[in-house]
């Protein structure tokens, strides 16, 4: 410090730094806020993705349960009838509000729902990611006959 006539000066001068820790601060913020982003949204697109896959589950569920009465009435074989299950398992899905696509394989034994869909980000627009595609897979396979376990 310099006394100069009954004032007080500081050697280092004023206002040479001033400003540079709101920079600083500003920098770690929109880091610490894009770190939260990824966290939350990537959260949340796992569990859309958990949903989507419990939809085509149930979906394909659903169209299982629609049998080809005239060969299981016969005894013939056990399978879908392929438009009736294909149709049950997309009104499942359009009542659960998802989108998605049905396959019919295997002789009418299996049948694979995919479902499609988009997670709507909370925090990643700001980095301009809006949205994330999600896709959920489900399959149901029919089997004839009980299997049990043997008596010792």
């Amino acid at each position: 410090m310099i006394h100069s006539g009954g004032v007080l000066r500081s050697r280092t001068g004023t206002g040479g730094d001033r400003g540079s820790v709101s920079i600083y601060v500003a920098i770690v913020l929109v880091g610490l806020l894009v770190m939260i982003g990824i966290a939350v949204d990537g959260g949340g697109k796992m569990r859309a993705t958990e949903r989507a896959d419990a939809l085509a589950q149930e979906a394909a569920r659903a169209g299982g349960q629609q049998l080809d009465a005239g060969d299981a009435i016969t005894a013939d074989r056990i399978a879908v009838d392929p438009a009736a299950a294909s149709a049950a398992a997309l009104d499942y899905l359009r009542q659960a509000g998802a989108n998605g696509t049905v396959a019919v394989s295997d002789g009418g034994k299996t049948l694979s729902v995919t479902v499609t869909g988009e997670y709507r980000t909370r925090f990643l627009p700001v980095i301009g990611v809006s949205g994330m595609p999600v896709t959920g897979h489900g399959s149901a396979t029919l089997l004839h006959g009980v299997d049990a376990p043997e008596n010792r």
